[in-house]
């Protein structure tokens, strides 16, 4: 899992693929991605892990680091 939300998130996010994103890297509050990225992130989470997010679920205190992301689906799975 988290190897498919990193190779998601270097790819198609920073669009660098080689980015070496640690898991506690912040990603909102560190500027690498925004709220918009985040909606996106959060809907390649809901088709590839089938899971809901809601929106108030989207916060920098469940996403902002790769660790935190997957924590958060695990423990919504």
């Amino acid at each position: 899992m988290k190897d498919q939300i990193r190779a998601f998130i270097t790819a198609e996010m920073i669009r660098d693929a080689k980015y070496p994103l640690k898991d506690d890297e912040p990603l909102i509050t560190g500027g690498l991605i925004d709220s918009f990225s985040l909606v996106e992130l959060a809907l390649f989470i809901e088709k590839t892990f089938g899971i809901h997010l809601d929106d108030v679920d989207l916060t920098a205190e469940n996403m902002d680091t790769l660790g935190q992301i997957v924590a958060f689906v695990e423990a919504k799975q």
